[in-house]
């Protein structure tokens, strides 16, 4: 319950801090469904719609989500409204927090866009008047998840619909869903201050400009520093853009050139690692540090696949001639490649062609062994008392000077280093510079628990040191805890 901890903050860092415990926050969570409030309890919300080719009629396309499978996560005491509505929703949120992640994203408002089924106004084509019973069942739910300890991922537009470039084939045509075409006008003023007035008590937020955003550096600063000059609580300020325009839109926005206070990253599955260091260290050099996470992993057909034997599926995602992945990869390289560049964590994405995909997901237990991952990822840090936000990535220091997949360094020079390897084996740590004992562990990734030894309990530092082997399965992936004798001892 974030209730107990404060609220979640911005402080200069790569990591976001509770402003009552001082503690810092990894996140792992959900980035699907990302029509997650076109539910069909909410008052006035309907299916999205599309022109048809033929003679223009509007005719429906995206349902709504009723969340069936979880209605068996709702228990008795929870909220509803309106005579037992908001079970199905509910319930999953609960399952989600059960699973041990922390975090999911939705889009308030896609009209035009994916879906066509998202918005908080009376009429979709009424943009200065606001559904007021929609949004206070909107609000039941965002109070649930921060009792739950759930972070929420505000996605304010979608990229259709983002500014007036878009249209049908492209080309500058009016988009009549944009909210003044892009522009911080009175109808994007208004809706960012509904947003904040009715929402921003929640203590663990971030308001993310758009998703795949294509808004100019002009009007993002201009929304941004609306949003930022707005909210009392100062809840941090993200976008989102496709993989190939990041430069092109996240370079005009560091250091204090915007009020942005991170980005949302959308990347191949196994390019989590090099793109969020990219960031990282881009942000940090301009003065400015970002809170840099993985939210979306591409093919953006695929994403992250069902567990094996989920509604059929076989475990393995692959599209044409590319190379097939699944879950353990997904392990891998995105969730531990993010975590070791020193990244705030994931939120997965679930593609569009798989089962339960992007757009009409209805169970997240499709998903339920990667949530168990994420739990041991984010239960190492916190139970191992690991200060993963006074780290920085070390690739170098295990010969990895590239950056690649083969195995990845985060270290606390002299105190800690973690290194993690993809692919079994093992590795040496340059320890030149360090001074005195460290001791070895071996953590599996896979399983969690309990630290393990492998055939070396300790090292000595001034020289490069061979970490040994794994305790068991070595062609499977471990991550080595290497920490200073000193620095064991005080956090046991």
């Amino acid at each position: 319950d974030f209730r107990s901890k404060g609220r979640l903050r911005y402080v200069g860092r790569h990591h976001l801090q509770f402003a009552g415990t001082g503690g810092y926050f990894l996140k792992a969570g959900a980035d699907a469904p990302e029509t997650l409030l076109a539910y069909e309890d909410f008052d006035g919300t309907a299916p999205g719609r599309r022109r048809t080719a033929r003679d223009g009629e509007a005719v429906p396309t995206q349902g709504l989500h009723r969340f069936e499978p979880h209605l068996l996560d709702w228990r008795t005491g929870d909220p509803t409204w309106q005579q037992g509505k908001g079970k199905g929703l509910i319930g999953a949120l609960n399952y989600l927090a059960a699973k041990g992640v922390n975090a999911f994203s939705f889009l308030t408002y896609n009209r035009g866009g994916d879906g066509d089924n998202v918005w908080p106004f009376t009429d979709p084509s009424d943009k200065l008047h606001y559904d007021c019973s929609k949004l206070d069942q909107w609000g039941v739910v965002f109070d649930h998840a921060t009792a739950l300890g759930l972070y929420l991922h505000f996605k304010l537009q979608e990229t259709e619909m983002d500014d007036n470039r878009h249209g049908a084939g492209g080309g500058g045509s009016p988009v009549p869903e944009s909210l003044d075409g892009g522009a911080l006008g009175v109808e994007r003023r208004l809706y960012c201050r509904e947003l904040i007035a009715r929402f921003a008590h929640n203590l663990a937020l971030n308001w993310n400009l758009g998703e795949e955003n294509t808004q100019s550096t002009d009007e993002i600063v201009g929304m941004g520093s609306y949003i930022h000059d707005t909210d009392p609580y100062g809840h941090p300020i993200v976008i989102h853009t496709y993989p190939h325009q990041q430069d092109k839109v996240y370079e005009p926005l560091l250091g204090t050139n915007s009020p942005l206070t991170g980005v949302s990253l959308q990347n191949a599955w196994n390019a989590a690692h090099q793109r969020t260091l990219k960031w990282l260290r881009a942000s940090a050099a301009a003065g400015r540090p970002w809170v840099v996470a993985s939210d979306e992993q591409n093919d953006a057909s695929l994403g992250v696949p069902p567990d094996p034997g989920y509604g059929g599926f076989t475990g393995k995602a692959r599209r044409g001639s590319d190379q097939d992945y699944d879950l353990h990869d997904i392990r891998k390289l995105c969730l531990w490649g993010t975590l070791m560049a020193g990244g705030a964590g994931v939120e997965y994405y679930f593609g569009y062609s798989l089962p339960q995909n992007d757009l009409t997901c209805e169970d997240w237990r499709s998903r339920d062994r990667s949530w168990g991952y994420c739990r041991i990822a984010l239960e190492f840090f916190d139970a191992k008392a690991v200060p993963f936000w006074e780290m920085t990535n070390a690739d170098e220091l295990v010969g990895n000077p590239t950056h690649d997949n083969t195995r990845y360094c985060l270290a606390k020079s002299g105190q800690v280093y973690l290194v993690y390897l993809p692919q079994g084996g093992s590795a040496e740590l340059d320890l030149n510079g360090a001074h005195g004992e460290f001791d070895l562990a071996w953590f599996n990734p896979r399983t969690g628990g309990a630290l393990s030894r492998g055939s070396r309990a300790a090292v000595g530092a001034g020289a490069k040191v061979h970490l040994g082997d794994p305790p068991a399965d070595p062609d499977e992936d471990w991550l080595v805890l290497v920490r200073a004798e000193l620095d064991r001892r005080s956090t046991q």
